[in-house]
C-alpha cells in the first residue's frame, strides 16, 4: 500500500517542491515523540510547543507563496482585461468587424490563466490534505488532542494565515472574472444577438477549465465543513487532555447505545412539537381559550429549566440511570396528557407537560457523545444529534396532521386532540424496553472529569494556560497568530478562566465567566428561541383565525418548514461558512429574522393575506435556523475554558437561555390571548422585533471581539 508521503511527493509540481508542507520530515518528529512511552508534564508542553511551531512555520511557508501566486495570477487578469479593451476600441475605431484571431487568442490566455488557477489549487489541496493527516497522526501516536485546538486557535483570528487555507474569497474573484470573460468572448465570436446570448452560469457550467476549478475548490472546501458546522452547533462539553490509553476505544464503544442515545433526542423533539397544531383544540374543547395553549406547550419548557440542571449533574456518574428516569417520565406525562381529556382537567394536561419536560435528557445526550464516543467518530455523532434534532422538529408537526381518529379504547377517548399523547405514550415505552434490554452504560475508568483527584497541584500558571478546550498548553503556545487590542488582553489575563482550569461549580459562578462577547451569543439565542416559538406555538391560533386553516394544513405547514433546517445548514455550513466569517452572517441573519418579524405583522386596515404570513414565517424560521447553526459555533470559540466542561458548561448556559426563551414566549402568547385573538399577532411580534433590535445593537457593539 503506498503511504500518504509517497503520494504527496508524486502530486508535487517540481518547481514549487520548496513550498509544500514538509510532511516526510514532520512524520520522522513524530516518531521520535511517539518513542518516548510516557510523557511528564514538561515534556508534554515541550512537545506540543515543538510541533505547533513547526506547523506554523509549514502553513506560513505555504500561505505567503499562495498569495504571491494568486497576486501574479490576478496582475494577468488585469493585464488580459487592458488588452481586451484595446483590441475592441481598435476594431470599433477602424469600423470594422473582428476577424476572430484576437478573440480566439483572449479565449486561449484566459482558459492558460486558468489552468494555472487550477494548479494553485491543487498546491493548496495537497498542502490542507497533508496538514490534516499530520495533525491526525500527532493525535493518534503522541496521545494528545491537538487538531482541535491548533485550527481553532490558528483559523478564529480574522487575520490568521490559516484562514486563507480554508477560505477562499480571493479565488472565487478570479474565477468569477474568468467565467465572465470567456462567456462574453465566446458569445461575441459566435455573433449571437443579446437576447441569444448565454447567460455566465450557463457557461459556467459548459468551459471545462471553470468546471474542473469548481470541482477543485468543492474538493478543498466541502468535504468536513458541514459536518464540522453541524458538529459545532452541537456544543459539546469537552473534558481535559487525556492520553491515548484514557480515550474511549473502538472495542469500548456500542454503537447501540448511542442510537439509543440520539432516538431519546429525537423522541424527545417529536414529543415537544407533536402537540403544537392541536393544542388550541384541545384547550378549547376544555373549555378555556384557545390561547391557553401557550401555557399547554411552555409547561415542557419550565420543567425543563430545572431539569437540564440535575440531568447535567446526574450524567457525571451515569447515562443508563438518567436515560432510564427520561424514559419514565416522558411515558407519564404523555399518558397524563392524554388522559386529561376524559378527566376534563387542564390542570392534567399541564402536569403532563411538566413530566415531560422533567424528562428533557439533552444534558445527558450531549455529555454521553463528549465521553464515550471515540474522536475519529465524535465530529458525525455531534452532527447526528443536532440532525436528529432537526428531524425530530418537522416530525412532530408533521406526523400530527396524519393522527386523524375517533373512538374510545377501554373507556378513554382517542381523537385527534388525544392521539399525540397516546401514539408517544407508546413510542416512549417502546424506547423504555429497548433501552433496558440493549443499553450498555460505559465503564467508569472514563472519562477523566468524574474521577479527578481533589487534590491535584495547581498548574504553574506562568508556564501553563488552558486552552478554550481544556487542552492544558504552555503560554502562547495556542494563541492566536496576532494579538488582540491590549485592552481585551489585559481582561483576559485577570479573568477568572486564567487563574484557574477547574470548571465552574454553579450556575452563578458560571455567569461570572461570562464575557460581553459571549453575552451576546446567549442573548442572540434567547432572541431566537423567542421568535421561533412565538412563530411556532401560535401559528394554529393565527391561521385558523385569518385563513380558516385545519389541523392537517396546520401541521403540513409547520412540518415543511422543520424539513428546511437540514438544507440551510448545510448551504451554510458547507459555502457560506467558506466565504464569510461567522460574525458576518451572524448579523445578517439576525438582520434578516427582523426583517421577517416586520413582514409578519398586520397592518391597519390592510387584509392580512396567506401570502404575507408563510413569506414572514420562512423568513422568520429560516434566518433563526442559520442563527442557532452560527451562534452555538461562535459561542464555542470565544466562551472560557471553564466553561466547556464540568456540569454547568456551555451547552447548559445555552439550554437555559433558550429554555427561558420559550417560556417566556409562550407565556406571553397567554397573557395577549386576553386582548383577543384579533390583537395576539402584532401584541406577540412587538416584543420580538424589540429584543430582536436589541440583539443587533449589542452584536454590532461586541462585533470586533467576536472571533
Amino acid at each position: 500500500m503506498v503511504g500518504f508521503g509517497k503520494k504527496l511527493r508524486e502530486r508535487q509540481i517540481p518547481e514549487w517542491e520548496q513550498y509544500y508542507i514538509a510532511y516526510k520530515p514532520m512524520k520522522k518528529k513524530l516518531k521520535e515523540y511517539a518513542a518516548q512511552a510516557s510523557l511528564s508534564k514538561d515534556n508534554r508542553q515541550r512537545v506540543l510547543r515543538e510541533f505547533s511551531l513547526m506547523l506554523d512555520r509549514q502553513v506560513e511557508k505555504t500561505v505567503l507563496f499562495l498569495l504571491d501566486q494568486q497576486g501574479q495570477l490576478a496582475q494577468r487578469l488585469a493585464n488580459l482585461a487592458d488588452q481586451r479593451t484595446m483590441i475592441e476600441k481598435n476594431v470599433e475605431k477602424e469600423e470594422r468587424a473582428d476577424d476572430g484571431a484576437h478573440t480566439d487568442w483572449l479565449i486561449e490566455e484566459y482558459r492558460a490563466v486558468g489552468k494555472d488557477l487550477l494548479k494553485l489549487l491543487r498546491f493548496v489541496e495537497i498542502n490542507a490534505t497533508g496538514l490534516r493527516k499530520i495533525l491526525k497522526k500527532f493525535d493518534k501516536r503522541v496521545g494528545y488532542r491537538l487538531t482541535d485546538d491548533y485550527v481553532a486557535t490558528r483559523s478564529n483570528h480574522p487575520y490568521s494565515q490559516l484562514q486563507q487555507v480554508f477560505k477562499h474569497v480571493g479565488i472565487g474573484a478570479m474565477v468569477a472574472t474568468l467565467s465572465r470573460n470567456l462567456a462574453e468572448l465566446e458569445s461575441s465570436k459566435e455573433s449571437l444577438s443579446f437576447y441569444e446570448m448565454p447567460s455566465t452560469p450557463s457557461f459556467y457550467s459548459q468551459e471545462p477549465v471553470i468546471k474542473e476549478i469548481k470541482a477543485a475548490v468543492d474538493r478543498l472546501t466541502n468535504s468536513t465543513n458541514f459536518l464540522r458546522f453541524l458538529g459545532q452547533a452541537a456544543l459539546l462539553p469537552r473534558e481535559d487532555t487525556v492520553s491515548a490509553e484514557e480515550l474511549p476505544q473502538e472495542e469500548e464503544y456500542h454503537p447501540l447505545s448511542l442510537a439509543l442515545n440520539l432516538g431519546n433526542t429525537f423522541l424527545y423533539m417529536v414529543n415537544t412539537y407533536i402537540i403544537v397544531p392541536t393544542a388550541d383544540k384541545y384547550t378549547v374543547a376544555l373549555h378555556v381559550a384557545p390561547t391557553v395553549c401557550g401555557v399547554v406547550i411552555g409547561a415542557m419548557a419550565v420543567a425543563q429549566l430545572v431539569s437540564s440542571v440535575y440531568f447535567s449533574a446526574w450524567s457525571n456518574s451515569s447515562y443508563y440511570q438518567p436515560l432510564l428516569f427520561s424514559s419514565v417520565m416522558l411515558l407519564l406525562g404523555n399518558i397524563a396528557y392524554a388522559v386529561a381529556y376524559d378527566y376534563r382537567s387542564v390542570t392534567l394536561l399541564i402536569l403532563g407537560r411538566l413530566l415531560c419536560g422533567f424528562g428533557s435528557a439533552r444534558a445527558v445526550n450531549r455529555r454521553y457523545i463528549s465521553d464515550c464516543v471515540p474522536l475519529k467518530m465524535r465530529l458525525k455523532a455531534s452532527a447526528a444529534f443536532v440532525s436528529a434534532s432537526a428531524l425530530g422538529m418537522a416530525a412532530g408537526p408533521g406526523g400530527a396532521g396524519l393522527l386523524t381518529f375517533d373512538t374510545t379504547i377501554f373507556g378513554f377517548t382517542v381523537n385527534d386532540n388525544t392521539l399525540p399523547g397516546w401514539v408517544m405514550a407508546i413510542a416512549w415505552l417502546l424506547y423504555l424496553v429497548l433501552l433496558c434490554a440493549t443499553f450498555k452504560e460505559p465503564t467508569p475508568s472514563y472519562p477523566s472529569s468524574r474521577k479527578k483527584s481533589k487534590s491535584k497541584p495547581t498548574p504553574d500558571l506562568s508556564v501553563v494556560r488552558t486552552s478554550r478546550s481544556g487542552v492544558s498548553a504552555e503560554a502562547g503556545l495556542l494563541d492566536p497568530f496576532l494579538p488582540q487590542d491590549s485592552t481585551s488582553s489585559n481582561k483576559d489575563t485577570d479573568s477568572d478562566d486564567e487563574k484557574s482550569d477547574e470548571p465552574a461549580n454553579s450556575i452563578g459562578e458560571a455567569y461570572g465567566l461570562l464575557t460581553a462577547s459571549v453575552k451576546v451569543q446567549l442573548l442572540i439565542y434567547f432572541m431566537l428561541k423567542f421568535a421561533m416559538e412565538i412563530l411556532l406555538s401560535e401559528s394554529s391560533v393565527i391561521t385558523e383565525y385569518y385563513f380558516g386553516w385545519g389541523i392537517k394544513q396546520v401541521a403540513l405547514f409547520l412540518g415543511l418548514l422543520g424539513l428546511t433546517v437540514l438544507p440551510i445548514n448545510y448551504v451554510v455550513g458547507s459555502y457560506f461558512s467558506n466565504m464569510f466569517e461567522d460574525r458576518q452572517i451572524l448579523l445578517f441573519s439576525e438582520i434578516v429574522t427582523c426583517v421577517g418579524l416586520v413582514v409578519s405583522f398586520r397592518y391597519g386596515g390592510i387584509p392580512y393575506t396567506m401570502t404575507q404570513y408563510i413569506s414572514g414565517a420562512l423568513l422568520i424560521f429560516v434566518s433563526a435556523e442559520v442563527l442557532e447553526g452560527v451562534n452555538l459555533a461562535l459561542l464555542s470559540k470565544v466562551m472560557s475554558a471553564r466553561l466547556a466542561r464540568g456540569t454547568f458548561n456551555g451547552g447548559l448556559l445555552s439550554t437555559e437561555a433558550g429554555t427561558l426563551a420559550r417560556v417566556v414566549a409562550d407565556v406571553s402568547i397567554t397573557l395577549a390571548g386576553y386582548l383577543g385573538t384579533g390583537r395576539l399577532l402584532n401584541v406577540t411580534m412587538l416584543p420580538t422585533v424589540f429584543i430582536g433590535v436589541v440583539s443587533v445593537i449589542a452584536t454590532l457593539a461586541t462585533y470586533n471581539s467576536m472571533f
